[in-house]
């Protein structure tokens, strides 16, 4: 009985782990992406729905978050936050160059000059 037991223990684990490797096709996601205004809105979504397996993306400027739906078969967070830097908007783990940065509007420069 208790081999019957053990056996039955571990196949459930072995089924929940299997289950958490499975990649997500609706997995949501947050991330930090940083600007100021509606053409940083625009300009954000624009570069994550161009990332094939995003299937919703919205920036809120007042949380400075970027919320997803993406399609972990297709692509990953780390494509996403490539596609925004890019266009000029840093993310947490992906920083946009100077020179993608100085592509942006005027009013879209979120970044703040360091006095020394």
């Amino acid at each position: 009985m208790k081999k019957i037991v053990l056996v039955v223990v571990f196949a459930f684990f072995g089924i929940q782990t299997n289950a958490q490797e499975q990649p997500n096709k609706n997995k949501k996601v947050e991330i930090e992406v940083n600007g100021n205004c509606d053409m940083c809105k625009k300009r954000i979504e624009k570069a994550a729905y161009s990332v094939k397996g995003v299937k919703s993306a919205t920036w809120h400027v007042d949380h400075q978050d970027l919320h997803l739906i993406i399609d972990e078969t297709k692509c990953t967070v780390l494509d996403v936050e490539k596609a925004i830097a890019k266009v000029g908007h840093d993310t947490k783990d992906v920083k946009a160059t100077d020179e993608q940065y100085e592509k942006i509007h005027g009013c879209c420069k979120y970044r703040t000059e360091e006095v020394h």
